[in-house]
């Protein structure tokens, strides 16, 4: 026994502390509270674990991904949280279900859900359920062999659109009772994380498929068309350029409008995008380019909700072609006026000619008859001028029914000294002197007689006109023709050339424009050319035109001999 018992009393008192503490269970207590706050860490763990799980599918899902990806995305990340040997998405179709998607992707197949189908029964009572079911129960799922089997427990949630059930999702393990109140709720959780995923993916393709469809209407257009902001900003354009405004484009390094259509460092003068800014009205343009080219331009405002003006969309449409056309509809016009008129007039002319020639003819054989040859030859000058005057009337006749003509095989220098008989004295009237240098042994070819003579007619009367400006030297016309052989083809080339004053060199692009004159108002319509050249065209062949200023210039008539 210790002095004064100090040692043995504190043993004592210890055992006793013990003995109070295993009779009042505070030992017990003590344990169970550490059991139940590590059960709460991990539920909290385990709980924080879903939460993450669930921001990274929203962060790692794209809106381009397809249903079976997002399915895919979400089952590689289950098995952190909860028991997953199954993740399928069924959709309601108007006949019933189908299995959408799953994983393993080569799990099981499903190819009919029965009536006693869990998915069909949280699908119509709109609410999430725990199913804990014998194999007899689940017959409809049929399992890969590959994989063990069967199920035994599912946690299956709905998956909504707005308040219309859309699909359901489903976990499942082959493990018993695997799945607790909790887990459904991050179930039903996951569910609709990938029911937003899913009609995000839908709105997304449904605009995607909208925009391409319209890009590919936008594209497909043959006109030129150009969405160009307030700013002059080109944004967007189907790439159907004119090859002239084709440089420009390729060289500039700005994207506004007036650099990459024009070439400027400023806007136009005039510019239609300050009109519809101003009016938020549609313009309309005309447009001429360097090389001929005739361009209507439309622009219309796009608005927004708001009826603010976003951009301008501009449409060019090349309408060359149907001017030329305009062109030679009214020279059409003009022709069959003239036809009507000289029809008309060789109607009253021919009687009195023919009076006058036979009358001529008579009294001069009256003369020789009598010994008077001298004053006989002087009536012959009556009856040349005569006849002439009746060839004069035929030339016309033929040259305004043009149309009515058919193609056959004619002599290009017949043709032209035809016309030179019609016209030479209206040009001689001029001071001007016509030479002609024509080929003798020109070849023979098919085309249309009085539309050669018109073309020709055309020619010299520009000739003529350009003439009429210069002074201090002589004027002279020369129409010639020539043999011209090209890779072994034979063309045929008929010229009329001046000593005028010539074509400027910015001019010339635009010399068979329709409409375009470079004559004063009551002297042209700017349809001479345009009407030739379709002409020349139309016979498989063109107008060539050199020309120096101030000296003069030269226009060919170039036919095919030889045709293909």
């Amino acid at each position: 026994m210790p002095v004064n018992g100090v040692p043995g009393g504190e043993a004592s008192m210890d055992n006793r502390e013990k003995l109070l503490e295993q009779l009042t269970g505070v030992d017990s207590s003590k344990l169970n509270y550490y059991v139940e706050l590590k059960k709460r860490n991990q539920e909290v763990l385990k709980q924080n674990s879903r939460l993450e799980i669930l921001r990274q599918l929203s962060r790692d899902i794209n809106i381009d991904m397809s249903i079976a990806d997002i399915v895919e995305g979400a089952f590689s990340k289950l098995p952190q949280t909860l028991p997953c040997d199954f993740l399928g998405l069924v959709a309601v179709k108007s006949n019933g279900l189908i299995l959408k998607a799953l994983q393993p992707p080569d799990f099981c197949r499903i190819e009919d859900f029965p009536a006693h189908s869990p998915s069909l029964k949280v699908i119509q009572q709109k609410r999430a359920e725990i199913f804990n079911l014998p194999p007899d129960e689940l017959s409809h799922i049929r399992i890969n062999p590959a994989y063990p089997g069967p199920l035994r427990s599912l946690a299956i949630a709905p998956m909504f659109k707005r308040d219309e059930v859309i699909g359901a999702l489903i976990v499942a393990s082959g493990t018993f009772e695997a799945y607790d109140r909790n887990d459904l709720n991050f179930v039903e959780h996951l569910g609709d994380q990938l029911s937003i995923s899913i009609q995000n993916a839908r709105l997304y393709k449904q605009v995607s498929r909208a925009k391409e469809e319209w890009e590919s209407t936008f594209m497909a257009v043959t006109d030129p068309i150009f969405l160009v902001d307030t700013d002059y900003n080109v944004l967007l354009h189907n790439g159907r350029l004119p090859a002239e405004m084709q440089f420009f484009w390729d060289q500039s390094l700005s994207r506004k409008c007036f650099a990459k259509l024009h070439g400027r460092k400023e806007p136009c003068q005039d510019c239609p995008i300050r009109e519809v800014q101003r009016t938020r009205q549609p313009v309309y343009q005309r447009w001429q380019t360097e090389s001929g080219l005739v361009l209507d331009l439309s622009y219309y405002p796009v608005m927004t909700e708001g009826k603010q003006l976003s951009a301008v969309t501009i449409i060019l449409k090349d309408v060359t072609e149907k001017m030329k056309m305009e062109g030679q509809l009214i020279q059409s016009a003009k022709l069959a006026a003239l036809g009507e008129m000289a029809a008309g007039v060789a109607h009253e002319l021919n009687s009195p000619m023919t009076v006058i020639i036979g009358t001529a003819q008579l009294v001069a054989r009256e003369l020789q008859q009598d010994g008077q040859p001298e004053r006989a030859a002087e009536l012959e000058d009556i009856v040349n001028s005569g006849l002439r005057c009746k060839r004069i009337i035929q030339n016309l006749l033929t040259f305004s029914r043009q149309d009515q003509q058919p193609a056959t095989e004619i002599d290009l220098n017949d043709e032209a000294r035809r016309v030179l008989g019609m016209i030479k004295y209206q040009i001689n009237r001029s001071r001007i002197t016509i030479t002609e240098r024509m080929t003798s042994d020109l070849p023979r070819l098919i085309a249309n007689g009085p539309q050669i003579q018109q073309v020709l007619t055309n020619l010299l009367i520009n000739a003529r006109d350009a003439l009429n400006e210069v002074a201090g030297r002589e004027k002279v016309i020369e129409v010639s023709s020539e043999l011209r052989v090209v890779s072994g083809r034979r063309w045929a080339v008929l010229s009329v050339s001046d000593n005028g004053i010539g074509i400027p060199s910015e001019n010339r692009p635009k010399i068979f424009t329709p409409f375009y004159t470079s004559k004063e108002a009551t002297k042209g319509t700017g349809l001479g050319l345009s009407v030739s050249l379709g002409i020349a065209e139309s016979h498989n062949g063109t107008i060539e035109v050199t020309s120096t200023p101030g000296q003069g210039s030269t226009f060919s008539l170039v036919l095919p001999i030889d045709q293909q």
